[in-house]
């Protein structure tokens, strides 16, 4: 059986995690997830942008769903379950819902195996100096004047930088043409 069959019969066609039944797909828990049934949900878009750290963690969303999900008798669901729940351990519903947690070993050494546990769950995205979240491919406008340093450039307030990209290891840094010339922008001096 198709592994995306059997999931959608696994999961009644919803969410894994928050019973959902849009924007699904198939999300595998890494580490060793292959085409192991056991080692793959199906989750909603925003699921997987949230795990996945792709958009800021929503405590309030994921407070009245954590608490049924990890009861699941699926593995993957409960393995998400308990790292989610471990981004989220300073609130107190989070605390309360990891300490009546069960995990027996082999699931406990799967869900530590990403490390994502050791973390304060925070999420490092870009934003422009308004607090929009900016992805590839947005068009931003400068809002102060820009010496392009290296270049005679002066880059004008107003100025619109389409199809910018994101500075994958800097979140205070994109990259955008100004007048032909690629140029690396701080994110504090352009909004969305």
């Amino acid at each position: 059986m198709k592994l995306e069959t059997f999931l959608q019969e696994r999961s009644g066609n919803q969410c894994e995690l928050t019973g959902v039944t849009e924007d699904l797909a198939i999300y595998e828990v890494n580490p060793d997830a292959s085409s192991n049934p056991d080692r793959n949900v199906y989750i909603t878009q925003k699921c997987i942008n949230q795990i996945e750290k792709r958009e800021e963690l929503d405590a309030s969303f994921w407070e009245s769903f954590l608490l049924s999900s990890m009861w699941s008798e699926v593995p993957a669901v409960q393995v998400l379950s308990w790292r989610i729940l471990n981004r989220f351990r300073n609130e107190s519903w989070a605390a309360d819902a990891l300490d009546m947690m069960y995990l027996d070993d082999e699931n406990m050494e799967w869900a530590k195996a990403s490390g994502d546990h050791e973390g304060d769950g925070s999420v490092d995205l870009h934003k422009d100096s308004n607090g929009n979240i900016l992805v590839n491919g947005d068009t931003v406008t400068l809002i102060k004047d820009l010496d392009v340093k290296g270049s005679s450039i002066n880059a004008k307030i107003g100025t619109a930088v389409r199809n910018i990209r994101l500075v994958h290891d800097n979140t205070e840094q994109i990259e955008g043409k100004v007048d032909g010339q690629l140029i690396v922008i701080l994110t504090k001096f352009v909004k969305k």
